[in-house]
């Protein structure tokens, strides 16, 4: 469904990414997962078409995305702080990108995006009246009514914790089976990767460390920088690698 054929940047004369390729399937959540300053971000930005290429190709359900701008990628993103209307409520964030959209939704597919959400009871409530969770699931709703062809999500639960976390999680999830629609997710977390994508993609410096299911990274760690960087992050959280991989790695 996406494929990347040999993706690099450069900025000056460091490489932030070094001949990346792959290809994701339609609603599979996929994970970007590296250190700060690993160019995970930068391939978010790449694929969105927010930032270019030095080098490579992007296709889309089999078309050459490479060269086409971002408003007409239909790729949408959900960044790490909302980007929400602060002098706007819930429900007219939600609908503020269809206001030059006429006809592309019906008032009952939004309400579905809501209810599927659960934000009915917070529509008319301020941004600064709602949660943390609350917020992701407006900018989420935000997004959904744009019908977008690929979601982008930057960090989506680093300003999260506890249940809140989870239960993002779950929708995030939903989202993907229900709507069959594919996410890649940005994020530093091990444990967040391991518990929320089908795949993972590894980035180190620039490089492809290691992209295959939570399970394979796990079991079958490519070198020793994947199993370092997974195995000894989670070690504090140990209780997380028990229930997902049993107790040799617990």
């Amino acid at each position: 469904m996406l494929k990347l054929e040999q993706v690099s940047k450069q900025y000056q004369n460091k490489v932030v990414l070094d001949n990346i390729s792959i290809e994701i399937n339609k609603g599979e959540i996929i994970s970007l997962l590296g250190q700060s300053g690993s160019g995970k971000t930068t391939l978010l930005n790449i694929i969105l078409g927010l930032t270019k290429m030095d080098k490579g190709k992007i296709f889309f359900e089999g078309q050459d995305m490479t060269s086409v701008k971002m408003k007409d990628r239909g790729f949408n993103i959900v960044f790490q702080d909302y980007a929400l209307f602060p002098h706007l409520n819930a429900y007219e964030n939600i609908v503020y990108g269809l206001k030059n959209k006429k006809g592309m939704v019906t008032e009952e597919q939004v309400a579905d995006y809501i209810n599927f959400l659960e934000l009915k009871p917070h529509l008319k409530k301020k941004i600064s009246e709602l949660s943390g969770g609350q917020k992701q699931r407006v900018a989420l709703a935000r997004t959904l009514v744009m019908k977008p062809k690929l979601l982008l999500l930057d960090e989506p639960l680093s300003a999260l914790d506890g249940v809140i976390k989870e239960s993002i999680k779950e929708r995030i999830k939903s989202i993907a089976k229900e709507l069959q629609l594919t996410i890649i997710i940005v994020t530093h977390d091990p444990e967040e990767a391991l518990t929320l994508s089908d795949r993972i993609l590894i980035i180190n410096e620039g490089k492809i460390a290691q992209f295959g299911t939570p399970h394979d990274i796990i079991h079958r760690p490519q070198n020793e920088f994947v199993k370092r960087f997974i195995v000894n992050q989670l070690q504090i959280k140990r209780q997380t690698i028990f229930t997902l991989f049993g107790e040799q790695y617990a």
